[in-house]
């Protein structure tokens, strides 16, 4: 029962902090203010207004009885209380309307139908709150006569209501209004933080992030603000370290090279040469991967200029661009450019047709790219992206090298806050499905 409760409560209750804060504010204003408005309409306007009510009907059966007692001063008797009353007082032969004036849901009216028909009993009167706008209409039935009288509103409904809840409401208004104002400045350090957050998981180097708002907020956001600079010192020291064991490599194979040149037997000398390539290439592939480590700043990038760009670069026939979508994104644009070259130089490598498209969701775009190779084993999908993986199969999307290339395509579609998936094409090879944010 509590978990179904619980489940409820969630559904209905706001996802964001500000509303959530909001509601722990105004909840307990608004019941208070009910509460009060309850109260004071119960017992003290309900207990006002019926006592009113039956002291002006008391008035109008003691009119009754004194004008059925003496009709001879009927000028004297309407002027004397038209002057000391302010009621206007008519007699005539009209009979009582057919149709009622009462208002069905007025606590006014219902108190004074009450209230007349205890004194002048069942079809013996009639009377209209609404007909006019500052007086109240009242008809009583006495013997084949009607009297007709217009008295004040204020003698039937106390003039302090509105007043009172004029002076409820608006208090409950404004601190309403000032909770908004705090409430907005003490969950904008936290929207900031987030927003940080979410930079820093794209790839991004936040560096003009400031701490504010509360002392809880604030610690929270300094040991953020510490943790990132932990992490890219560490990412920067880990590259500059690939990339100096990489370069000072260079240097011993070089050499080697030189001396295999001067050695005459050419066939031993030949082998010996296509190791060291191998071992060149295995130190481009580190180089390769040390560079998408590197910091580099986030700017706007439009995705079909940069793949119509590509393809010019890579001057191919048989690449395709299909359905391109006017779609920019924030990200680094040398980190994305090696991504899809890499994708697309290994499809015209192992196929013959390289077909490029875009989709657009409501906040994602994604690039297909497929090719007409002989594709990868589903079974595979997961393990090529591996570091340092390499298929034996017909198809090995890093073949020249360490392993390498698709787990840095993974690594930087990742630090953007997209996904890489990979699956059968529709022309017969490999899929790969990139989606990004924008």
């Amino acid at each position: 029962m509590f978990s179904g409760l619980n489940k409820f409560i969630k559904i209905i209750l706001p996802k964001r902090l500000f509303y959530r804060a909001l509601i722990i504010v105004a909840a307990p204003t608004i019941l208070l203010q009910l509460i009060v408005t309850i109260v004071f309409y119960d017992s003290i306007w309900i207990k006002a207004n019926k006592n009113i009510t039956r002291s002006l009907v008391s008035q109008l059966k003691t009119i009754q009885d004194t004008y059925i007692n003496n009709k001879d001063n009927l000028d004297f008797f309407t002027d004397s209380y038209k002057n000391n009353f302010n009621f206007e007082i008519d007699i005539n032969k009209n009979p009582l309307p057919s149709t009622s004036g009462e208002r069905k849901f007025s606590p006014m009216d219902r108190s004074l139908r009450r209230e007349l028909k205890s004194a002048f009993g069942n079809n013996n009167y009639w009377f209209s709150t609404s007909k006019f706008k500052n007086a109240v209409e009242i008809k009583i039935k006495s013997e084949n006569e009607i009297i007709q009288f217009l008295v004040p509103k204020e003698m039937i409904s106390p003039s302090s209501v509105r007043l009172f809840v004029l002076w409820t409401t608006l208090p409950s208004i404004v601190l309403i209004l000032i909770a908004l104002v705090f409430l907005k400045n003490q969950t904008r350090p936290l929207v900031k933080l987030a927003k940080a957050a979410e930079r820093f998981g794209k790839g991004e180097y936040v560096n003009d992030f400031r701490y504010s708002g509360a002392a809880e907020i604030r610690k929270a956001a300094y040991e953020f603000d510490r943790m990132a600079k932990r992490i890219n010192r560490h990412l920067n020291q880990r590259s500059e370290m690939l990339s100096g064991i990489s370069h000072d490599l260079r240097t011993p194979l070089t050499r080697l090279k030189l001396q295999l040149a001067m050695i005459d037997q050419k066939n031993i000398s030949e082998k010996m040469s296509k190791d060291i390539d191998e071992m060149e290439n295995m130190l481009n592939d580190y180089l390769q991967f040390a560079k998408t480590q590197t910091q580099e700043d986030t700017t706007e990038i439009n995705l079909s200029d940069l793949l119509k760009r590509i393809k010019k670069n890579l001057n191919n026939n048989n690449l395709s661009l299909i359905e391109l979508k006017d779609i920019s994104i924030k990200g680094r644009l040398s980190a994305l450019n090696r991504c899809f070259e890499n994708i697309i130089q290994n499809g015209l490598t192992y196929g013959n047709k390289v077909n490029i498209s875009m989709q657009q969701g409501s906040n994602i775009v994604t690039v297909n790219i497929e090719d007409d190779g002989p594709g990868i084993p589903e079974d595979q999908y997961k393990n090529v992206f591996k570091p340092f993986f390499r298929l034996d199969k017909s198809r090995n999307l890093n073949q020249s090298g360490v392993g390498l290339g698709l787990a840095i395509v993974e690594d930087i579609i990742n630090s953007h806050g997209g996904n890489i998936q990979l699956g059968r094409s529709k022309i017969g090879g490999l899929q790969v499905k990139i989606s990004l944010p924008f």
